[in-house]
């Protein structure tokens, strides 16, 4: 899978680190998202956990090229939606 990053014009760097979110923990949730649903305005809504045990939702558009997509942003799930999260997971 093909990922590209929305760049922060501030800080000329991807805006997930804005949020303490690497490429690789998006990477992990992309790719075996416990829930991946529609969004706004043609946008996709992922989340899950990474290798290293954080939940996140990565917030996502899908490319015109098949197998890519352009990251909006992630960040960490915590509190009542982490706590939803799980519930729907049972």
């Amino acid at each position: 899978m093909r990922i590209r990053f929305y760049i922060d014009p501030e800080t000329n760097q991807p805006h997930i680190f804005k949020h303490n979110v690497t490429e690789d923990e998006v990477m992990d949730v992309l790719t075996s998202p416990g829930e991946d649903r529609a969004g706004k305005e043609g946008a996709r809504v992922a989340i899950g956990q990474t290798h290293g045990g954080r939940y996140l939702r990565v917030i996502y558009v899908p490319d015109p090229q098949p197998d890519s997509v352009f990251v909006i942003t992630a960040y960490e799930l915590k509190g009542k939606p982490l706590k939803a999260y799980k519930s729907r997971r049972r």
